[in-house]
């Protein structure tokens, strides 16, 4: 029978501590060199912490546990397909901002699996970096000219989920755009925030928008995305 892996406890921290993965990984990789490892006090102060053996225990612990479990649950996995709820996953995580590489470990799955499904289904994408200052290609099942008021839509020149607020009948902007355009209100989530809307921490601001570079996400429904948590 297959050994299983519970869930580690998750090890509170302070933001002065570095205990990220990459971090805690290689403090484990110098306290079990075999010809120089370095001292508990050393691997405290490399991850930040008070020395304190104890805690220093647990969170080598709890890492391992996790690489365990993330190694279990992956073997479970993989070539198996997409689950409805993993694709629903995908999708809301993707809108709320997550990256992929975020949501491949939240699942279990590798990244290529991850935007397989984007691919599939027609996720719009976030542009980070120097890309995210240029408007994004949307997919086609996202292109549309025609808008309702207090829609949840994408724009693809904020790279972020807007509400559709009304649509600018003025003359001028048809004959500037050549296109249906829209006020749009652009709801930002804020660094200490689990959500887009719905939350009291969270910021946003009004734009004007072409309808080609919106994006309908209704599409999504059928994959039981309900927009609930935008």
């Amino acid at each position: 029978m297959d050994r299983v892996v519970k869930s580690p406890k998750r090890v509170k921290k302070k933001e002065t501590e570095k205990l990220t993965d990459a971090n805690i990984s290689r403090v484990v990789a110098l306290l079990e060199d075999e010809k120089n490892p370095i001292s508990k006090k050393e691997a405290c102060e490399i991850l930040c912490i008070s020395y304190n053996t104890t805690r220093l225990s647990s969170i080598i612990e709890n890492w391992k546990r996790d690489k365990d479990l993330t190694t279990q649950r992956k073997k479970e996995r993989k070539g198996k397909p997409a689950q409805p709820e993993e694709i629903r996953t995908i999708a809301e995580s993707l809108l709320d901002g997550d990256s992929i590489a975020d949501i491949s470990k939240r699942l279990y799955r590798s990244p290529s699996f991850v935007k397989n499904i984007i691919h599939r289904i027609g996720i719009p994408e976030k542009l980070t970096g120097d890309a995210k200052y240029s408007t994004a290609l949307l997919p086609e099942t996202c292109v549309s000219e025609d808008f309702v008021v207090e829609e949840i839509a994408w724009s693809a020149k904020y790279h972020s989920p807007c509400i559709i607020v009304k649509e600018l009948t003025e003359p001028q902007y048809e004959k500037n755009y050549g296109t249906r355009c829209y006020r749009i209100y652009i709801k930002e989530k804020m660094s200490n925030s689990d959500l887009y809307f719905g939350s009291s921490n969270f910021g946003g601001y009004y734009a004007a928008a072409a309808s080609y570079d919106l994006g309908k996400l209704r599409h999504l429904e059928e994959y039981g995305v309900t927009f609930k948590h935008l």
